[in-house]
């Protein structure tokens, strides 16, 4: 849940009853339910027109309580149901005549920072997308894709279609575009995942082996677990080398 702002500004073309916040306080307002949003991101969907806050005389950006709750709900068009900017925005003129819409059903995610992941069986399998929901739900174009997947970062399944978690990569791929970084630059993060996943196999083979049915169905709850601890670790030893306290 978000939380509420407390402080009053009142700076700029704001009025005296506004409660505004910087940049950085909608930030940490938004990671508690958002924990990857950046300031980055924020900056692109105002940018897009999405949100338009108030600016001081000296230019800088101060939110409302009104513009906070905005920019939730549009977060979470783009994590629970893909939709792309455009459509985004069709939905938020459509709310602000008073109408009703209709949101398509959303694709369970998990977040493996979170804790563990759910045994196959306690949860609904993942939503499919083509291609097209596919660069909808990362906002790149074609070519941007093809590249993606010639350095190996974005894969379709043998079914066809992406999974919940290709949707994930695409988007931090993405997001780390925006910043300056490259797909050759993100080689070495796809060599350490394949690392990882091949220490975690290393573990389970011999229970997938086996013939017992039950043992066959740990090893994917180990392999699972597993996954999870080694995703935590990776991130606890980015931010140590990086001397980070992240929320």
């Amino acid at each position: 849940m978000l939380r509420t702002p407390t402080g009053g500004a009142g700076l700029g073309t704001a009025t005296a009853g506004d409660r505004l916040v910087s940049i950085g306080t909608v930030l940490n307002q938004l990671r508690d339910e958002f924990p990857e949003v950046t300031i980055s991101k924020i900056r692109f969907l105002e940018a897009e027109g999405l949100v338009e806050p108030r600016r001081t005389a000296s230019g800088y950006r101060k939110f409302s309580p009104q513009d906070v709750e905005r920019l939730a709900r549009i977060l979470r068009m783009q994590r629970d149901h893909y939709l792309p900017l455009k459509v985004i925005r069709e939905h938020l003129d459509a709310l602000a005549r008073g109408e009703q819409i209709k949101l398509p059903s959303p694709s369970p995610q998990r977040d493996l920072l979170d804790g563990p992941w759910e045994p196959e069986g306690d949860r609904p399998t993942a939503t499919r997308v083509g291609r097209a929901e596919l660069l909808a739900a990362a906002e790149v174009s074609e070519d941007e894709l093809a590249e993606w997947e010639s350095y190996g970062l974005i894969a379709a399944g043998g079914e066809g279609g992406y999974d919940a978690e290709t949707v994930t990569v695409a988007r931090l791929v993405a997001d780390l575009g925006r910043f300056g970084l490259e797909p050759r630059h993100l080689r070495a993060v796809k060599a350490a995942a394949d690392r990882e996943a091949g220490l975690v196999e290393q573990v389970v083979a011999p229970l997938r082996r086996h013939r017992n049915p039950q043992t066959r169905a740990h090893a994917e709850a180990t392999a699972k677990e597993l996954a999870g601890l080694s995703i935590r670790l990776h991130a606890a030893l980015v931010q140590t080398a990086l001397g980070l306290r992240l929320q």
